[in-house]
């Protein structure tokens, strides 16, 4: 076997009907910088340098279902944030667009619904 090539994780991708609005809203709930801005894709640079978030318009998007059911769109991917303060991070996410989920399946951690529908967790960074 070869030698592993050189690899770094870059970002994570999110699609949404429409890529500036979510980066907008991940850009009021992170306070990140925005890097890329074009018609359909979007970038936010961490401020600690590591992996950004990128936001790519895709027409045909479904938002996923939390919780999943069967035959519902299912959930890919979600973010982790940790926080610390529950309370006071699960509203500031609110005000910044963000819907509480009906399902919460832990005391320690706030799921939320991003506006294209994507579940986050806010979790106590202990």
């Amino acid at each position: 076997m070869s030698q592993r090539p050189a690899l770094r994780l870059s970002g994570v991708v999110l699609d949404a009907p429409d890529a500036r609005e979510l980066a907008d809203f991940y850009r009021r709930l992170l306070g990140w910088e925005l890097g890329q801005d074009e018609p359909e894709w979007v970038t936010l640079v961490s401020p600690d340098g590591g992996a950004g978030l990128s936001f790519q318009s895709d027409a045909g998007y479904a938002p996923p279902v939390w919780p999943a059911g069967p035959g519902a769109q299912q959930m890919m991917m979600h973010l982790d944030i940790a926080v610390a303060d529950l309370a006071e991070a699960s509203a500031h996410a609110q005000e910044a667009g963000a819907t509480l989920a009906d399902f919460q399946p832990q005391d320690d951690v706030r799921v939320h619904l991003d506006p294209a529908g994507h579940p986050f967790c806010l979790f106590l960074d202990v």
